[in-house]
Order: C-alpha cells, then sequence, then structure tokens
C-alpha cells in the first residue's frame, strides 16, 4: 500500500472507489435517548452523490487542507481522508475532518485508521487542538471513531448538525496527555 497527499489531479479517482455499504443498525434519537435500531438498509452510492464528494475534495485542496489517499500496487486509489484547514470553536481549535472513504473491498483492514492518523498529523502541525467528526450514525461508524480514540465533541457546531441531524459529532484530541 501507498499513502501519500493527494493533488488536484488524483480527485477523478474517487470513481475508484466503491463506497457501498450495508448498514444493519443505526443510532437514532428516541424519547430523549440514543438506541441502536434495526435499519437493514444497504447502500450502493456515496452519501449525499458522487458530486457532492467530489466538490469536497476539490474545495479541501483549493482551500489549503490536505487530502491523504492510500492507493495499491497497481496505483488504484482504495480509500481518502479529508481535512479542513480552517479553524472553528471558542474553546478549542478545531479542524473538520471532511470525509474519510475505504473501499468496500479493503474496509476492517486498518487503511482507515492510518489516514486518519497521517491526518491527525497534519492537523498537529497547523497548531489545531482537535479534529471534528460528523459521523453517520451507521453501528460500525461509530464503533471505528470510538476505537480510534474518540469521544463525543465537547463543542457542538450547531451549522454542522443542522447539516445531518442523524449524525454524531466527535472529536479527537490532538495533544492527549
Amino acid at each position: 500500500m501507498i499513502f501519500r497527499k493527494l493533488v488536484m489531479n488524483d480527485c477523478e479517482r474517487m470513481g475508484d472507489i466503491n463506497p457501498s455499504q450495508f448498514i444493519g443498525k443505526a443510532w437514532r434519537e428516541e424519547a430523549g435517548k440514543r438506541i441502536l435500531v434495526d435499519i437493514n438498509f444497504q447502500d450502493n452510492d456515496w452519501p449525499n452523490g458522487y458530486e457532492h464528494h467530489y466538490n469536497n475534495l476539490k474545495n479541501t485542496l483549493l482551500n489549503g487542507g490536505v487530502a491523504l489517499g492510500v492507493f495499491d500496487r497497481t496505483n488504484k486509489l482504495l480509500g481518502f481522508a479529508t481535512v479542513n484547514r480552517k479553524f472553528f470553536g471558542t474553546k478549542y481549535k478545531y479542524v473538520l475532518l471532511d470525509q474519510l472513504f475505504i473501499t468496500l473491498e479493503y474496509r476492517n483492514k486498518g487503511l482507515g485508521k492510518q489516514l486518519f492518523m497521517l491526518c491527525v498529523n497534519e492537523a498537529k502541525e497547523w497548531k489545531a487542538d482537535k479534529i471534528y467528526i460528523c459521523a453517520g450514525s451507521a453501528e460500525e461508524t461509530i464503533g471505528f471513531y470510538k476505537k480510534i480514540g474518540c469521544s463525543e465533541t465537547e463543542e457542538l457546531q450547531q451549522n454542522l448538525h443542522e447539516l445531518d441531524p442523524r449524525d454524531l459529532h466527535f472529536e479527537y484530541n490532538l495533544f492527549k496527555d
């Protein structure tokens, strides 16, 4: 596997990725409590559509953020992660993990964690305090972020919450003791 920063010409390679996901259970708010519910949903496309993620990838690169990709020996893009450079937050300097995708056939092999940790290194260089994550509510997605050390955010960003109220909002402290 080859990990490297993506450049604008790499954006078209998103088409190499199979974004499909079967979501058996997802977290939902019911009567003021967060519970796992059965949804048994096969999502065969990019959440919010390919164009949305393609444009976000380009915007991250155009606005000084970083996009990191992992490639196989044939130079096929297997996954990527992006972090936007703009700081936000009142108590902490957050940067947004805007995207993290691994192609279906290569999930659960540690590639997502490696991409995430490369993003951590970039955000540390920028002198951010924390990475902010709007995580899809699928059980596996939430489990991934918890496993790598993320916790629920201290500062909920209302504008991000309104984009998809079902998302769970996490943070990763860049300077853990």
